[in-house]
């Protein structure tokens, strides 16, 4: 049994979900105007697992063929032999069942909601297959992240919330243009769509770039509409301080590229997160 967490928990990754449950968190934090309570803090938690865990292992499916062939996704527990299809068929449908569920017993717009958001998280698995704009998408899926977490606590949606969203698409588009660069022969090879095998390595990283500029300028007016005091708008500076040293790391060595997005991208959710707290707990 353990083995079989401990590989399913491979298969989708589980750590990081570290980038998209800081996020929830802060929209909820904000747009509840502090603590939330415990029952939106376990719904807003098990809504975010299962739509992320529904997603990879979605993804890690309909992969298979692709990951065979890279060198660097064939050890996964989808591709040599750990987890097989019916297993994980079984786990994805369970995992989109409970998230509706949960949904459900938030409130009725964020179960009306919960089917759309589906689509798109689980679309995007098919996306690189025909288009260099999967990256956008990816983000998006994210990005649902903080609309999802006003909703839940308000049962609206905030102009503050999309423009912290649309920060969260652009900066997830961002670091998975940099991630996507250690495919770019093998994305080539068997003819799949992404910003870096389409324009290559310098141009990618002027896009990235560009990317987190606006994922910034984004949290920016997010900070402005919102009504955040100074920790928010700190947060917006560190943000943008990290991403820098996100793309200063990657363009010295390549081969920090593992660095860049998993510590620093991780970090960046939590600091964000916890300025937030503070923004609403000490007054200065």
């Amino acid at each position: 049994m353990i083995k079989t967490v401990k590989n399913f928990s491979e298969l989708v990754m589980l750590q990081h979900s570290v980038f998209a449950l800081p996020f929830i968190f802060i929209a909820m934090i904000v747009g509840s105007g502090g603590w939330f309570g415990w029952q939106l803090f376990v719904l807003g938690s098990l809504c975010a697992i299962t739509a992320r865990n529904f997603a990879m292992g979605f993804n890690r499916y309909v992969d298979i063929d692709i990951d065979s062939q890279n060198d660097r996704t064939s050890s996964r527990p989808s591709v040599d032999g750990r987890i097989a299809k019916a297993p994980m068929m079984v786990f994805i449908i369970s995992n989109a069942i409970a998230f509706v569920f949960v949904a459900y017993l938030i409130n009725s717009l964020a179960f009306k909601l919960s089917f759309p958001i589906l689509l798109v998280i689980g679309g995007y698995s098919y996306l690189k297959r025909f288009s260099y704009m999967a990256h956008i998408v990816l983000g998006i899926s994210l990005g649902f992240a903080p609309i999802a977490g006003v909703v839940a606590v308000s049962e609206t949606v905030t102009a503050w919330s999309i423009y912290l969203g649309l920060g969260v698409v652009f900066w997830v588009a961002g670091f998975d243009v940099l991630y996507s660069m250690q495919d770019m022969d093998t994305d080539k090879r068997l003819k799949l769509h992404s910003i870096p095998s389409r324009y290559g390595f310098a141009k990618s990283m002027v896009i990235s770039r560009v990317f987190h500029i606006v994922a910034v300028a984004f949290w920016l007016l997010f900070s402005i509409s919102s009504g955040v005091d100074l920790f928010g708008y700190v947060a917006v500076v560190l943000s943008a301080v990290m991403l820098g040293a996100e793309h200063y790391i990657v363009s010295k060595d390549f081969k920090k590229i593992d660095k860049a997005f998993f510590t620093i991208n991780g970090y960046l959710g939590i600091i964000y997160l916890l300025l937030i707290v503070l923004d609403k707990t000490v007054n200065i």
